[in-house]
């Protein structure tokens, strides 16, 4: 229910554009002429021009969440079942808890003002991903038997795309746009590293999806966003969807996503910009299993993944305006949640963070 509420407001705020007296000068001249880095496919670029990019992004997860409810280790490992009992090995219940995880990815992108109207755009990324895990000993009880880490690291998914204009203005600041992309599968899904067993052993394993690179599928990616500026201020919405076109190579699909946004932003000089951001999104839980994923942990259950999230993000812009550093664009935002809805037990996120760099030519 939330998603949609906060959809809706989204695409009441790309149909304000058209009502919008202008006060402002071209769009290149201004810091809130983007919007907030964590954002992406927001605007179009005149014919023949360039612009290249980089964002380093984070979040950090910590505790975990069952719908609304926060659990315990020690509830997790007496009383949350086991989707793989009764095969070898495994226990009644869930013995190996994840208690922390962090995710850092860079991001590296490109955009071609194909004409006016049209701008092509491709991003590619490379993640680093750490998740900590408590082992509880045997089959029952709240002993723990020991800690330990996995981590992978690789390049993810590569999204192409096009950004189509449906508007005229440039050059004014106004710009509505649809987004038509497609997510190739270059992230890798079949990442293993070593676990301790609830029985002592340590083998190296398939690890559970999220620690996986990419989705494994061709993912069709859709998106409508709006923004204007009037005088020192600047607002606009995005509503986006990610598509799932399939299964992968190993059975299983990742849910698809439908996500809205809004934000408002504040100039008190051309060269810096103060923004404020409520992003909401929703995910279905995992479609099929991966027969080599099977583990008393949360993670390794496709039910145990998605919900619905929303977040307050608070961001600035900057602009360099005269000398070695005209044209250069460094921006910021960092996220906290104000609203989790988990289809758990699994990882809540506490924070988000985004920093990132962008120069047209």
């Amino acid at each position: 229910m939330t998603l949609r509420y906060l959809a809706g407001a989204a695409l009441a705020i790309c149909a304000v554009p058209h009502a919008i007296a202008h006060e402002d000068g071209p769009i290149k001249s201004h810091a809130s002429g983007h919007a907030p880095i964590g954002v992406m496919a927001d605007h179009r670029h005149e014919q023949g021009e360039w612009m290249f990019s980089y964002r380093f992004m984070q979040m950090q997860m910590e505790g975990n969440r069952d719908g609304t409810d926060t659990l315990s280790p020690e509830e997790i490992a007496t009383t949350v079942p086991n989707r793989f009992a009764g095969t070898p090995m495994q226990p009644p219940t869930l013995r190996v808890v994840p208690t922390e995880m962090t995710m850092d990815m860079h991001m590296l992108g490109a955009m071609y003002g194909l004409s006016d109207r049209v701008t092509l755009m491709v991003m590619a990324n490379y993640l680093t991903k750490d998740m900590d895990h408590l082992t509880f000993m045997g089959g029952m009880g709240t002993t723990v038997l020991g800690e330990f880490t996995t981590q992978t690291e690789g390049f993810g998914d590569t999204s192409v795309s096009a950004i189509v204009g449906l508007d005229d203005g440039t050059k004014t600041g106004r710009q509505i746009n649809l987004n038509v992309g497609l997510s190739l599968p270059t992230g890798s899904i079949t990442e293993t590293d070593q676990i301790l067993t609830p029985m002592g052993g340590t083998p190296t394993t398939r690890l559970p999806y999220p620690m996986q690179l990419g989705s494994g599928t061709y993912d069709a990616k859709l998106g409508l966003t709006a923004f204007d500026r009037t005088g020192q201020w600047s607002y606009g919405g995005q509503v986006n969807t990610v598509i799932r076109l399939g299964d992968n190579d190993e059975g299983y699909a990742l849910g698809d996503v439908l996500e809205a946004t809004g934000w408002v932003a504040y100039e008190p000089r051309p060269w810096v910009s103060f923004s404020g951001r409520l992003r909401a999104q929703a995910q279905g839980s995992i479609d099929g299993i991966d027969p080599e994923i099977l583990a008393p942990v949360q993670t390794a259950d496709p039910d145990n993944h998605g919900g619905e999230t929303v977040e307050a993000l608070f961001g600035i812009n900057l602009l360099g305006t005269s000398g070695a550093v005209k044209g250069h664009r460094l921006a910021a935002e960092v996220g906290l949640p104000i609203y989790r809805n988990l289809n758990g037990p699994q990882l809540e996120t506490d924070l988000t963070f985004s920093l990132g760099w962008q120069k047209s030519f």
